[in-house]
């Protein structure tokens, strides 16, 4: 079992840049594939990236890839993503998720969620 708690959101303008950080509690945490999904105003959640537990695998989505970085330091059981170069289509809440699999890049893949942290990009 894996509890997380997302912090970093928040009000930004278009262009600008926001850290969202993700902290997990458990001993095994270096062992989790972590993500990061979001879902925006009345729509569905989503897929933004997600690294495996060794950071040899990441996967990001079209719409994120070279605006946006996950990393994670284990030792501090927290996971990170930058956000760079944001646009008012990045506003959503933003969630941390984590899973046992070697990856996962769907909802239904995750099996740990947090509560979620605003993000709302102004144009």
């Amino acid at each position: 079992q894996v509890q997380l708690v997302e912090s970093g959101g928040g009000l930004v303008q278009a262009g600008g840049s926001l850290r969202l950080s993700c902290a997990a509690s458990g001993r095994t945490f270096s062992t989790y594939t972590m993500g990061w999904f979001r879902e925006p105003p009345g729509k569905e959640r989503e897929f933004v990236v997600a690294r495996n537990w060794s950071g040899g695998s990441t996967y990001y989505a079209d719409s994120v890839k070279g605006r946006f970085t996950i990393s994670r330091n284990n030792a501090r059981n927290t996971v990170y993503l930058q956000m760079n170069s944001l646009k008012p289509e990045d506003t959503a809440v933003y969630y941390c998720a984590a899973t046992r699999k070697s990856i996962a890049t769907s909802v239904y893949g995750m099996d740990y969620w947090g509560k979620g942290t605003l993000v709302t990009v102004s144009s």
